[in-house]
């Protein structure tokens, strides 16, 4: 298989043999049958390789998660139900109650909210950290129990550009794998494992799906991190599992261990799988996201210029830009462009926010982003509402914040429909 991203977009995963369906069926089954009791055995202990039971592996979301990890230059790969199941994964299939993790503050308002408020439940401490501190600011909230640390490659919704190189030589200092959230780059403008990322997360609902059809979520392994190396703080990987006769994840799997444990364990008991017609109408999405990509930047690199101009916007934060304080972080981590996502604020505050929003008429206020449509959303009423205003600035969501998500038609009409939202302002 080519090394070239456009061609694992068009024909990675999926290989048919002689005489097979070119497209990726759909394998819409819950059971898979075998001719013996011994053979079934031998998938449950773990000893073979193959499906039985759609919760645990399929032949559709394998395909596609083999897409996906190709696309990152991964190991390993696996799907989930929903990006929020992906990071409550990642995380959780290495920390337990007592541990410890670090995660950058400005991220998503339902990841922090997963982290800070529903993992704290099970035990699990989350400090929030500003990712753009210095390292040596940086090495003091590690603590001996620390077992990860999380960041989204380009914050939602602040824009912020991670500086992954900075993370991932403190993450490794501590002995720790950095996961990266890396959603609105996608692995076309940005794969966070060359730059020292141990694990990726997706919410392929976003840019992978591009046509919001279909929810779902991906973890990745890099297959780089030693964690024999730390066999006392990452003990579900290096000791045995009762629950599959005393087996070691890293002796048995080597580098396939972190994505085997988190499937045959996490997803065994806990169930967020996604289904084969997500996976599918998530491969349809796949087989454009090259082409997409680059129409969503283009846009919306047209669009932040446009409204850094405009009379009636107070501010712009678009890594695109030149001015924008992360502009050189976009250049190193993402030469070819960052996405489609911008935020800025009207002027008026709150009130101009929603004034604003209420008046687009192609562009339409939706909980979404990141899909071939453009939408807006005002985070602070929507997906951040949630949070209390000390926990939305240190968000990084002000009072006045859009997002808004360029979509790939005609860039004349977008700015056209902004220009007289704007207006009335």
């Amino acid at each position: 298989m080519s090394k070239n991203l456009e061609t694992i977009c068009v024909q990675g995963g999926w290989q048919p043999s002689n005489g097979e369906a070119r497209v990726l069926p759909i394998y819409q089954s819950t059971t898979f049958k075998y001719d013996t009791s011994e053979e079934m055995g031998a998938l449950f202990d773990l000893e073979k390789s193959g499906y039985f039971y759609s919760r645990l592996a399929n032949p559709t979301c394998d395909n596609v998660a083999n897409k996906i990890c190709e696309l990152e230059g991964g190991v390993a790969a696996m799907l989930t139900s929903s990006g929020q199941a992906a990071s409550m994964y990642a995380v959780t299939n290495i920390c337990e109650a007592g541990d410890h993790m670090i995660c950058a503050a400005k991220i998503y308002g339902g990841t922090s909210n997963l982290l800070t408020v529903t993992l704290k439940r099970f035990g699990i401490e989350a400090t929030l950290v500003d990712q753009d501190l210095p390292e040596e600011e940086l090495e003091k909230y590690f603590k001996p129990n620390t077992k990860c640390v999380l960041a989204e490659t380009i914050s939602n919704p602040a824009g912020v550009i991670l500086d992954i190189e900075k993370f991932a030589r403190v993450c490794h200092k501590h002995g720790v794998p950095l996961m990266c959230d890396n959603t609105f780059a996608t692995p076309i403008h940005c794969q966070p494992f060359k730059w020292g990322a141990d694990i990726v997360i997706h919410s392929t609902t976003k840019y992978m799906d591009g046509h919001a059809m279909a929810v779902g979520g991906a973890i990745v392994d890099s297959g780089n991190f030693d964690w024999e190396k730390y066999p006392d703080k990452f003990k579900g990987l290096t000791t045995p599992d009762d629950s599959y006769h005393g087996i070691i994840y890293t002796k048995k799997f080597g580098k396939g261990a972190y994505i085997t444990k988190a499937t045959v364990q996490l997803m065994r008991d806990m169930g967020a799988v996604q289904s084969p017609m997500n996976a599918f109408l998530t491969n349809v999405g796949l087989e454009t996201l090259h082409l997409r990509m680059e129409r969503h930047y283009e846009n919306a690199l047209a669009v932040a210029k446009f409204l850094e101009n405009h009379p009636k916007v107070a501010w712009v934060e678009f890594a695109g830009l030149p001015d924008s304080q992360y502009h050189e972080l976009a250049t190193k981590y993402m030469p070819k462009g960052t996405c489609g996502v911008l935020s800025f604020g009207p002027i008026g505050g709150k009130e101009g926010a929603m004034k604003f929003t209420n008046g687009l008429k192609m562009i339409a206020i939706v909980t979404h982003v990141a899909d071939v449509r453009s939408c807006v959303l005002h985070p602070a009423s929507h997906t951040h509402r949630q949070l209390n205003e000390e926990q939305l600035l240190e968000a990084g969501v002000l009072p006045d914040l859009i997002r808004l998500s360029v979509g790939i038609e005609s860039i004349d009409d977008i700015i056209a429909d902004l220009d007289q939202a704007l207006s009335v302002l």
